[in-house]
């Protein structure tokens, strides 16, 4: 299974930027909407290449950094 680690990287903006980040806002600013947003923070989510390669340019991050493999029976 893949995990999504959208929060992880919202919370470390937030962190950075010393401000509240809204999935709105990323909505906004990725052009993503805001309800695939929503599926990615829940297990099982289907995201396409060009989301993670927009959120991966928005966190100024990497794809390992937004996505994690689990084997499967791990949480």
């Amino acid at each position: 299974m893949i995990r999504f680690k959208l929060k992880e990287q919202i919370a470390e903006k937030e962190f950075q930027e010393a401000r509240r980040i809204t999935l709105i806002e990323v909505a906004d600013a990725t052009g993503i909407g805001r309800i695939t947003l929503s599926r990615m923070l829940k297990p099982g989510a289907v995201v396409r290449t060009d989301t993670l390669d927009a959120l991966c340019a928005y966190f100024n991050c990497r794809l390992e950094d937004l996505a994690e493999f689990l084997p499967d029976g791990h949480k």
